[in-house]
């Protein structure tokens, strides 16, 4: 990804290209006897029209660096989007899997449950039928062989008549039992090929995003290219001095860009803060980040995850990837810390969800860095904390697996540890 103030600070090289103007057009002599091949003033004028052309033209290019720079941000977050997007579904999908296979299992072990108790029940039966339970009290007494004989006769009815409706309300226990899992396995297996639908819609759609930015980057890095030609050929310098220039410009600007909107987002922050000291804690969809209680102690396997993903360095970014060799932002960030121990899906959102939620002020080597478009639920790039301001990621096509400042590109919005 690249920062979309890529045109952004070249006025400065305004002064450059009117500097590399020969001395006799930037500094005219006027002539004399004694210099009859000094400038005259209609030299003076072209000269200074020159020099008004030559900013013109660099003005012009550094507005088509920025505009550059501009579709290359707007293509690289909608391919993110949608990457993050497939790798959501795929998640959604997996996990319904998983919950179809558990909902059959739990119907299987219901379905045996109610043949046992189909047996058991049927043996209540004829037991309760063997017993005589439909005499009446008076066939009772004239068959029994006095009081005694007929209470224990009584008794034994009662015995058996109680182990009948035991039996019958267990049988009628496990057929509700068994009927309820096999619904649920029903509604799990219908969920779960809804969720592969999605899955798989949503991995067309990153395909052709995907594919679509990848035409977008060619063309803008040709783009870009011409331009820094015409500026090394403005400014009277090599293209890799131009170029140079340029991403020093480009780096200064960004970080300023990020320091700026740093310090408004917290004074936003203490701002609200103030207002409402009583509404704090709670994560929701409009940007807000839970507030951490304290400092989370670093995880175990950090450095083991930070290490794995500086072995990754210059491998390509693949949308949908992770690894062995190629490489998408959570993919990187899942198995990195797979080597650190901890167990993470391939989903930027919810490797934010299943992590504790930091502060930037308590960012640790190997915690996660996230960008969004408004709360936790629309995130899309994430990036592992390397320390010293320093992350490391798979930043978008085009681009490999990379170290770079944190506020290489804009501001990040979330932070977690794992």
């Amino acid at each position: 990804m690249r920062s979309s103030t890529f045109g952004t600070g070249l006025a400065a090289l305004v002064l450059t290209a009117v500097v590399c103007i020969p001395g006799a057009q930037a500094d005219p002599t006027p002539p004399t006897p004694a210099n009859p091949g000094a400038p005259s003033a209609a030299d003076v004028q072209a000269a200074q029209d020159r020099a008004g052309a030559a900013q013109s033209d660099v003005a012009a290019i550094q507005q088509r660096l920025a505009d550059a720079a501009a579709e290359l941000d707007t293509a690289t977050i909608r391919a993110a989007r949608a990457t993050e997007a497939w790798n959501g579904a795929r998640w959604a999908a997996r996990t319904a899997r998983a919950a179809e296979r558990r909902a059959t299992a739990d119907s299987a072990v219901a379905a045996q449950a109610l043949a046992e108790h189909e047996d058991t029940f049927r043996d209540a039966v004829i037991t309760a039928q063997g017993m005589g339970l439909e005499l009446s009290m008076v066939e009772a007494i004239v068959d029994a062989d006095g009081i005694d004989a007929l209470l224990e006769q009584t008794s034994a009815n009662e015995h058996v008549q109680a182990l009948f409706d035991q039996r019958r309300d267990e049988y009628i226990a496990a057929s509700t039992a068994a009927t309820e899992a096999a619904d649920a396995a029903t509604a799990a297996a219908a969920e779960a090929d809804r969720a592969l639908a999605d899955a798989r819609t949503a991995r067309d759609r990153a395909r052709a995003t995907a594919q679509d930015a990848e035409m977008v980057t060619a063309r803008i890095e040709a783009r870009r290219t011409r331009l820094v030609k015409r500026l090394a050929r403005l400014q009277g310098v090599s293209v890799a001095v131009a170029r140079a220039h340029q991403a020093a410009v480009d780096a200064e600007a960004a970080a300023k860009a990020a320091a700026d909107a740093k310090a408004a987002k917290e004074a936003e922050e203490a701002k609200a803060a103030k207002g409402d000291k009583g509404d704090k804690g709670d994560k929701d969809d409009k940007g807000d980040a839970p507030t951490p209680a304290a400092d989370p102690a670093p995880a175990d396997g950090a450095q083991a995850a930070i290490a794995f993903a500086r072995a990754q360095l210059g491998e390509p970014y693949r949308w949908g990837a992770a690894g062995p060799d190629s490489w998408d932002c959570s993919g990187l960030v899942e198995k990195a810390w797979a080597a650190g121990g901890r167990t993470l899906p391939h989903y930027s959102v919810a490797q934010y969800e299943q992590s504790t939620p930091i502060t930037r002020d308590q960012l640790r080597p190997g915690d996660l860095v996230f960008w969004s478009d408004g709360g936790p639920g629309a995130i899309f790039h994430v990036a592992l904390y390397a320390g010293d301001g320093q992350i490391i990621h798979a930043p978008r096509t085009g681009r490999p697996v990379s170290v770079e400042s944190i506020d290489y590109w804009r501001t990040p919005d979330f932070f977690a540890r794992p």
